[in-house]
This record gives structure tokens, sequence and C-alpha cells, in this order.
């Protein structure tokens, strides 16, 4: 089937989200199948939906500010997370916050607002930043067609309960070129891979969070689709961290009756 910005309308409605939820989407075009328009169709839809609401999409610089590459540019800095997180930068009215690693793309309501300060973090997910708020606001987050390995918010979750070996006790010296032109320092701790990358075992919840009703599937396009209640999701994963702080090392299942 070739979809059109209709056919992904009636199935975002069908998935239970509300034209004035705050949604947060991680991405696969790929898995989305074909469009009349590409990825253009598919933003057309999502932006159309959400016209009461407030969406975003990770606009993640990581793979290339660095040690080599210490100035995040958010008007040159190309997102690191698929094409329609890319594409979705160049909408009319799309705003981005200026983390150097981890920002975020806007737009809706209070999209301003929601992207204001995210440059004062020094952590990757900081709970004061837009991950945090993305708690604060009861939000959504979205897989389209890819999996909870990419479920940025959980490393927010390690981060707000303090568990150890997850950040650089050293700062990296980046910089911020905000869009007044300035050039501030911004020191930032980064992912510590003591363990490799453990984003890879976030999958591991899926079925619990399907278990107590905190995530739902859906299908729009041709994705499997993931939708999961941010808050809900957060504060069930910290219990589990409080109890086992190497919850995300391994792949091993868990196992709540051992909690």
């Amino acid at each position: 089937m070739v979809y059109s910005v209709n056919n992904l309308i009636e199935q975002i409605k069908q998935s239970g989200l509300k034209p004035t939820d705050t949604v947060h989407i991680h991405s696969s075009m790929k898995a989305v199948g074909e469009t009349d328009n590409g990825v253009d169709t598919v933003l057309d839809a999502f932006i159309k939906y959400f016209a009461e609401g407030l969406l975003t999409f990770p606009s993640h610089t990581w793979a290339t500010i660095n040690k080599n590459n210490l100035l995040f540019d958010p008007l040159v800095e190309k997102p690191c997370v698929g094409i329609i997180s890319s594409f979705f930068l160049k909408r009319p009215g799309v705003v981005r916050s200026l983390h150097p690693t981890h920002s975020i793309a806007a737009i809706g309501k209070s999209a301003e607002n929601f992207i204001a300060g995210d440059e004062e973090s020094s952590t990757p997910c900081s709970r004061k930043g837009c991950y945090g708020k993305l708690y604060d606001k009861y939000s959504k987050i979205v897989f389209l067609g890819c999996s909870l390995k990419s479920n940025t918010i959980i490393h927010g979750a390690e981060e707000w309960n303090n568990i150890p070996d997850r950040l650089s006790e050293d700062f990296l010296p980046l910089k911020i070129k905000k869009y007044s032109g300035e050039i501030v320092d911004r020191p930032m701790r980064t992912h510590l891979q003591k363990y490799g990358d453990i984003s890879q075992n976030y999958d591991k919840i899926e079925q619990l969070l399907f278990k107590h009703k905190i995530a739902h599937e859906s299908k729009i396009g041709d994705a499997r689709t993931i939708i999961c209640r941010t808050r809900e999701m957060i504060d069930y994963v910290s219990g589990l961290l409080q109890k086992n702080p190497d919850l995300f090392i391994d792949s091993k299942p868990v196992q709540e009756d051992k909690f």
C-alpha cells in the first residue's frame, strides 16, 4: 500500500494518541513503508494531527560532537538519529534546543518554552532539560518502526537515579553557538561505555511495559509502533533500578518476582 497523509492520520488517531498530546517520536522511515511523497507525507500527517499539541523528535548529534569537534552549531550540525528527524528540522516553525549532544526539535504548543534552557545541561539527559520536561508534561513516547533500544529517556532514568558508572567523571570542553551567534562554553559529561552500549538492552523491559499497561502496540504505515506513557514508564523503571542498579548491563530477562 502507498500511504497518503489522510491514511496516516487515521492510523495515528486509531493508535489512541490525542491531538493535544505531547509526543516524542523515535522513528524509522524504512519501517513506515511507501508513501505518496516520501518523508514529507509522514511529517505532514504528524504535524497536522498534533496541531493542538506538542510534537518533538530527537535531533541528537552525539555521533559528531566529540573531542575532535567541540563546537555545536544548531544551524549546521545534522542529527545522527534518522532521516525523519533530519527532515523535521527543516520544517517552518520547528525549533531546536541547544543541547550540544542530545538536542530535541519541537513544533506546536509552547515549543519555545519547551526547548528553553537545554543549553544549561551538563549531562546528556538532564532532569531539568528537555528529557526531564517530557516526564513533567506526561508525554507519550512513540517508537515508530524502531525498538526500545532507541529509548533515550532511559538514560535519563539512570542519571536521575544516580546509577554509578553511567556518566564520565571528566567534562568534555564543548562549546555552543547560540542562535544570536554568541559562542558559550558548555562543559559536558558524556555517557560512560564501561559496559558497552547498554541502550542495546533497553528493550528487555518491553513486555513488562505491555503487562503493566504502560505501553501498547499499534501500527502506523507498515511500522509496528509502540506507544509508552513517559511518566509511568520512568517511575516503573526507576523502581526497578533502585532494586537493581545493574539492570541494563546485560540482556537477561527481568524477573519481577525476584525483586
